[in-house]
């Protein structure tokens, strides 16, 4: 099956191929990230790069295949496929693509190709597991590997004009999918049974339901509905507002609740559409919402605009969390504001793309500057322990002289009759 990813009034439709429709990577595209890694490698002085982890994978090459991508600071990528051959040449603009039948081919290929072997060569250490380190180690004996997260990060962290419409595509989606949310949000039916449901219209137009994540302890969902007292529970996840979980092994997100009328609904939505993240969320009721929930609302969406104007090209981000505490402390609600005293969040945003959460985080006390082409999903959120969450989240996109607005959902508290 193919679907329309553009078009949204239109779901699924039959095709000959699954390969072709989907859309690609343009080979310009490829080639600017190619250069970019390049300079980053030359100033970082890693003469090669062996990428072992697929958003990684598919950021340089345009395919999320099996495969190991090799980058040399002075040739050509070369893209060694394990699994699936014919759908990697399809899919990646790479010159070089090869076939092996195993990991351990890799030294052998390239020295064969390029007659040796470099003497340094770069591995991702945040997502290369101990083990993998050393087994990669022992396969190139003559080769010392060394850490090369931050030469992809700075590449990654500026959104190119093509991945920013692959963002705006997923806003798209994630608003129409809060549209369906305000025109089927009811009484009576379970957090999770209705967060099936949206997430079933969502499928229905491209969203392909995992959310890549890149932290190994952390997990991707899209079912993060929080009714009433579900959002006053504090818990394992990284966020001020946890919920309850189907289950002592899920112990966040959506639970067995059941939806009630006039109570606060805190909806977060994260959405996938070709590879690419959006990440929102809305407050929600169903008749009238208590007024301290519609107060503290409200509160969020005006911290939401007031950091939107201070984020500019050149702003300090761990500035930008210290404001967000500033003005909730002058709103009346510091003592809530990102999750319960103790255990508050210490960021108030994080960078989108081809994984829900990357680097860099708008954290406590960081000193690194907004640049543009950077884009954040921004949080303010509060939790009344026992009561319930309320906050907003939207994408905002650092531009050459301040910041805008990716997301595309109305900036609003939804009321359902």
């Amino acid at each position: 099956m193919y679907v329309h990813f553009m078009d949204f009034d239109s779901p699924y439709q039959p095709a000959e191929s699954m390969i072709t429709k989907f859309p690609k990577t343009p080979g310009q595209e490829l080639r600017n990230r190619i250069h970019i890694l390049k300079q980053n490698m030359e100033q970082q002085n890693i003469p090669a790069v062996l990428l072992t982890h697929k958003p990684d994978i598919f950021y340089f090459s345009g395919t999320s295949q099996d495969c190991y991508l090799y980058i040399n600071i002075n040739l050509e990528p070369i893209l060694f496929v394990k699994r699936y051959f014919p759908r990697a040449r399809e899919e990646s603009c790479l010159k070089n693509i090869f076939q092996i039948s195993s990991v351990t081919q890799l030294p052998e290929k390239i020295r064969d190709l390029y007659q040796n072997l470099p003497k340094t060569c770069g591995l991702a250490f945040d997502v290369v597991p101990v083990r993998d380190y050393h087994f990669f180690q022992k396969l190139f004996v003559s080769t010392s590997f060394v850490d090369c997260t931050f030469v992809i990060n700075i590449c990654r962290q500026i959104k190119s004009t093509y991945e920013i419409e692959q963002i705006k595509n997923a806003a798209r989606l994630s608003e129409k999918t809060f549209s369906y949310i305000e025109k089927n949000l009811r009484p009576g039916i379970s957090e999770m049974e209705f967060c099936g449901e949206y997430e079933t219209f969502a499928r229905k137009f491209g969203h392909s339901g995992i959310l890549n994540i890149r932290h190994y302890r952390a997990l991707g969902y899209p079912f993060h509905l929080l009714s009433g007292k579900s959002g006053g529970v504090a818990g394992a996840v990284d966020t001020p507002c946890c919920g309850v979980g189907t289950s002592i092994t899920h112990p966040f997100g959506a639970g067995a609740k059941i939806i009630q009328k006039n109570e606060a609904i805190l909806i977060d939505f994260g959405t996938i559409l070709n590879g690419y993240h959006m990440d929102e969320t809305r407050m929600f009721a169903i008749g009238d919402m208590e007024p301290k929930a519609m107060d503290v609302s409200k509160v969020s969406i005006e911290i939401l605009y007031r950091l939107l104007s201070l984020m500019k090209p050149g702003a300090i981000m761990g500035d930008i969390f210290e404001k967000s505490v500033q003005f909730a402390k002058q709103l009346g609600y510091e003592e809530q504001f990102l999750g319960l005293p103790g255990v508050k969040s210490i960021f108030i945003g994080h960078s989108i793309g081809l994984e829900l959460v990357e680097n860099p985080i708008l954290s406590k006390e960081r000193k690194d500057l907004l640049k543009p082409g950077m884009v954040f999903a921004v949080e303010p959120k509060f939790i009344f322990k026992n009561e319930f969450a309320a906050g907003i989240e939207s994408v905002i996109q650092i531009t050459e002289y301040g910041a805008s607005f990716l997301s595309m959902t109305p900036h609003k508290i939804f009321t359902c009759k």
